[in-house]
């Protein structure tokens, strides 16, 4: 196991800085835990905006407004709390993100037939070259009954399920 830490992306587009040396906690950046903080100015108005990256991504996770402090001209320092708060909502939004992607790469339904219940699956793998979904189809205890190679485009719905059951799980055309 290597002792070197993960670089991450520097926000100016300089060298990365290994994770374990940032710890920042300024005015308008702070960096810790495997977020950044950046208070940034917002380019459609005159107010200004926070931008939270995580550690290894180039692009934010979260941009929302941020609060002008007292003179009315300058931002509101970033403190602990609103950056705790800040790195608790980035993290919900890339969840909420890994969940959407994951329901729209992954379907399943049940079809009853007879005194069986047949699980089947579409399971959609997003490859550059070559998309494609793998179809399959499980009995009541969890064993696989079949699998087939199928277009990424193949729509999974109760008739497309049963008449692939009825076919003998022969490849859908």
């Amino acid at each position: 196991m290597s002792n070197q830490a993960t670089p991450s992306p520097d926000l100016d587009g300089d060298i990365p800085v290994p994770e374990e040396e940032i710890k920042t906690q300024e005015a308008r950046l702070w960096c810790d835990k495997g977020w950044t903080a950046r208070v940034i100015k917002n380019d459609d108005d005159e107010g200004w905006a926070v931008a939270m990256y995580q550690d290894g991504q180039a692009e934010p996770a979260l941009v929302g407004p941020w609060t002008m402090g007292r003179d009315k001209k300058n931002p509101k320092p970033l403190d602990a709390n609103a950056f705790g708060t800040l790195v608790k909502t980035a993290s919900e939004v890339i969840r909420r993100h890994e969940q959407q992607l994951h329901a729209t790469l992954h379907k399943s339904l049940f079809i009853n037939l007879d005194s069986a219940t047949i699980k089947v699956n579409l399971d959609i793998v997003p490859d550059e070259d070559d998309p494609y979904a793998l179809l399959s189809a499980y009995d009541d205890m969890g064993e696989q009954l079949a699998q087939v190679k199928v277009a990424a485009s193949f729509k999974l719905s109760r008739s497309s399920a049963e008449a692939w059951i009825e076919n003998g799980y022969s490849k859908p055309r």
